[in-house]
């Protein structure tokens, strides 16, 4: 006997929920909601997908930041009030075909299909592109992923709605900036006070937890987030976010025209199944002008390379890591002798100093440096983000970066600040530049150019030294 099954299951929005959902309902394609912890995200989310899976026949995902993650967060999480797992209280098992445990893959038996993905390998999914894309965490995902997705969605005439609580003024502040100005989103921002799931009492409780797991800055700056969706706090376990919001509020993130007079340097992190990321800067007495960033994802290595090559700078020294003398799988060439052969020259290969000491060279540089605001966007928001992961036992932070998204913009940044500190320290030890009539920067002149292609000093193996550019 055929069983009725009444979508959403066993569920309705809280009193705080409704206006969200009353604009999916209606027919609205873009929304955003940035909520405090517990408001409830994922829950409206699975619920209105169940719904919107049968109203349209279609494919649906439900996005996070990385895809392993998206196991523990979403398909095995438990609704520690009725004991249910959320996806089989969003989508009963009387209204699937099938169900794939391994690959998070969920057939209904009207035809729809929802499956979880990570923004870390969007790219590599195969078959229908989906109709309807619930983003959770977005502040944390990869942003490359919505640039990919939206057009897909646009053709699709489909629906995305992204919800997550603040992380800094990364991506995730900037969209919610955008979409506050365009009358096709529906934006919401939620704090405890908003909404009053939580008593004074119990919020007074979950801060004093927070400070004594973090410490009292960084435990204030995690409530603020969670609970107040504060978009000014840093990110915790950033390792340049304060430094990068000191920046901000000096001013040096602006606007940074390319001076045509001044050689322009790069510094690279190489992707073989990923990103590659380029930052493209120039001296300009002690300040560090970051005056473009460039990144792409899954392209070859040569593709990139006349991308670089056709901003048409006067390139003075390109620095890639030291991978870069790697041998290619598919030719005897290293991708230096590659990249050479393009006229992407002088390359210097990069030392294999620890990742801390590289870290510190770029807190060192950063002070000195003046961003373009529009040219860098995305890689500053990966500098804001590039952080160590937590480790909640020992209430420290783990000895490695996590890495995500955020490393390849982060990497490729520390290699610039490693090597760049070398040229100081050529340029200083230069005999000719005690007259002061020679000008190290000025392109026009070819024994500077000859001298850098000439020497491979000894990388610097220490970074307690301060870094001051010429």
């Amino acid at each position: 006997m055929p069983i009725e099954i009444t979508l959403p299951h066993n569920w309705r929005p809280r009193s705080y929920q409704q206006r969200l959902w009353n604009f999916l309902e209606l027919g609205g394609k873009r929304g955003l909601a940035v909520c405090h912890r517990r408001w409830g995200k994922d829950d409206l989310a699975l619920h209105w997908t169940a719904v919107a899976a049968h109203q349209r026949v279609a494919s649906y995902w439900h996005m996070l930041p990385e895809y392993e993650q998206a196991r523990k967060a979403i398909w095995t999480a438990v609704n520690p009030h009725t004991g249910l797992r959320r996806i089989d209280e969003a989508f009963p098992p009387e209204i699937r075909a099938s169900t794939n445990e391994q690959g998070m893959f969920i057939r209904f038996r009207n035809g729809s299909t929802w499956q979880v993905v990570g923004s870390d390998n969007y790219n590599s999914l195969v078959g229908a592109p989906p109709a309807g894309l619930v983003v959770s965490e977005w502040a944390l995902a990869d942003p490359t992923a919505w640039a990919y997705l939206s057009p897909i969605l646009a053709e699709n005439d489909g629906w995305a709605l992204f919800l997550y609580t603040s992380r800094g003024k990364n991506h995730g502040y900037n969209l919610y900036r955008s979409a506050i100005q365009r009358p096709e989103w529906h934006v919401e921002r939620q704090t405890v006070e908003d909404t009053g799931v939580f008593s004074r009492a119990s919020l007074e409780e979950a801060k004093a937890d927070l400070i004594a797991l973090y410490g009292d800055d960084d435990g204030e700056a995690v409530f603020d987030q969670e609970y107040f969706c504060s978009f000014d706090a840093a990110v915790i376990g950033s390792y340049y976010g304060r430094l990068i919001a000191q920046l901000d509020k000096d001013k040096r993130i602006t606007s940074v025209p390319h001076d045509p007079s001044l050689p322009v340097y790069t510094g690279w992190d190489l992707g073989i199944d990923d990103s590659t990321a380029v930052w493209f800067v120039q001296l300009a007495g002690r300040e560090v002008r970051v005056i473009d960033y460039l990144e792409a994802r899954n392209r070859a290595l040569t593709d990139i390379a006349r991308d670089v090559m056709a901003k048409r700078y006067a390139y003075v020294e390109h620095y890639l890591p030291h991978d870069v003398d790697t041998r290619e799988m598919t030719s005897a060439k290293t991708r230096k002798q590659t990249l050479e052969e393009l006229k992407l020259a002088p390359i210097r290969a990069g030392s294999r100093l620890p990742v801390q000491d590289g870290i510190n060279a770029v807190r060192n540089m950063l002070p000195k440096c003046v961003f373009d605001e529009q040219k860098c966007a995305k890689g500053l928001d990966a500098l804001r983000q590039y952080r160590t992961e937590w480790d909640t036992k020992a209430k420290t932070p783990r000895k490695n970066p996590l890495h995500d998204w955020s490393s390849h913009g982060a990497d490729a940044f520390r290699e610039l600040a490693v090597q760049l500190f070398d040229v100081k320290e050529r340029l200083n030890e230069r005999q000719f530049l005690s007259s002061g009539a020679y000008d190290p920067f000025a392109i026009d002149q070819p024994d500077y150019r000859r001298e850098i292609e000439r020497e491979e000093m000894r990388r610097q193996e220490t970074s307690g030294l301060e870094w001051t550019p010429y």
